[in-house]
């Protein structure tokens, strides 16, 4: 029996979800065809966007349908500095941002963009009085509203404050957030001067039960975005292309249902990874719980196991059957130290020996058990 607790990276298809997929894949029309068959796709779709800003807070015309967070992110950073003010060139990046984020930020730099990074402290949140102090005259600023890593949950509603009160557009990631903590687009977003404050939120569909390939983001009305895809104008403008009117209803089919359970799950899960690290921290005394030891995802636990690569701790827990993370990046073959871990103050070596275990609507206490009843002998053999 295989034991999955890597939800994190994605999660199993929501039956609601599958079906709701399934259904509207039935549909042959293009969703900007002005036939009977067109239209008929148009409302499927529409009803969709709504159904996902009702959840997310906003209007229904600030839903952008995208391929997943990636894409969503890429085309909040580009198309925000592509249209930026003239003789702006800063993007405010904390040090533990994910790396749809941080490799994009690289690549505008390279493009002449000046990078401001803001630390985070030892649990991993972002220091908003950093974060403040780095808006003065940038471009566009971007946050995590949860550390996709290691949990810990950030003040999203400082941060939007700050930046709008910098008069600075910014992006927030909620991709590890979603499904697990309110997003309320609207709220967070405040009295905002037009343009500026925060202006766009990303989230992933294959994280919370929709179809991999799946996404959308959030645009406020005002803000100055430049398209990331060209060729049409759907989705005003913002990203042409034939829409994925399938993917669409399974996606606000899982946001509904994650929206519906969120508060009983998160205290189903918060239980259940309270019970993996009580129980962790029993066979393995060393281990290191990282993050906010409270406010944080209630399904994350991300755990230092000092003297044992995480990669070692992987291969011998996947040979046990229990899926996993090691919560770092692999460029081109090679595994590299966290770099969450690293901007925690943390040694190289701990940000080579941690594990990310992340618990979903699957997860039973029969997986935490089995976690546990693996975890003594996998580091005994991955010190050795």
């Amino acid at each position: 029996m295989r034991h999955y607790l890597d939800h994190a990276a994605t999660t199993p298809l929501r039956p609601g979800a599958r079906a709701a997929w399934l259904a509207a894949s039935e549909s042959v029309g293009n969703a900007s065809s002005t036939h009977g068959a067109g239209q008929d796709a148009r409302r499927l779709l529409e009803d969709s966007r709504d159904r996902v800003a009702a959840v997310l807070g906003c209007e229904a015309i600030e839903v952008v349908f995208t391929s997943g967070g990636t894409e969503s992110i890429n085309t909040a950073l580009r198309g925000l500095w592509t249209a930026r003010r003239s003789g702006t060139e800063a993007i405010v990046l904390p040090d533990a941002e994910h790396h749809a984020t941080i490799d994009t930020v690289a690549a505008l730099e390279r493009e002449g963009a000046e990078v401001r990074s803001v630390g985070v402290d030892d649990v991993g949140r972002i220091d908003a009085a950093a974060f403040g102090a780095a808006l003065e005259g940038a471009a566009l600023a971007t946050a995590l509203v949860a550390n996709n890593e290691v949990g810990t949950v950030n003040d999203a509603t400082a941060l939007s404050a700050a930046a709008a009160s910098a008069a600075v557009p910014l992006h927030l990631d909620a991709v590890a957030a979603c499904g697990h903590l309110p997003l309320a687009f609207r709220e967070l977003r405040g009295e905002a001067p037009q343009g500026a404050g925060l202006v766009a939120m990303s989230i992933a569909g294959h994280k919370i039960g929709a179809p991999v390939g799946t996404g959308a983001l959030v645009v406020a009305r005002s803000a100055l975005m430049a398209p990331l895809l060209r060729g049409g104008m759907q989705q005003r403008g913002l990203r042409a292309g034939t829409q994925d009117v399938a993917g669409a209803a399974a996606l606000a089919c899982a946001l509904a249902e994650t929206a519906a359970e969120r508060e009983n799950e998160g205290i189903r899960l918060a239980a259940l990874r309270d019970r993996l690290v009580a129980g962790i921290m029993r066979s393995v005394p060393s281990a290191i719980l990282l993050g906010d030891p409270d406010d944080r995802l209630p399904g994350n636990a991300h755990i230092v196991f000092p003297g044992a690569v995480g990669e070692s701790l992987l291969f011998l827990l996947d040979m046990a059957g229990i899926s996993a993370s090691t919560g770092s990046a692999c460029q081109a073959g090679v595994a590299e130290p966290s770099h969450v871990v690293l901007a925690m103050g943390r040694s190289e070596q701990d940000a080579r020996s941690v594990l990310r275990f992340t618990l979903g609507a699957s997860s039973t206490e029969d997986d935490v058990d089995a976690v546990v009843a693996a975890m003594s002998d996998a580091v005994a053999r991955a010190r050795r």
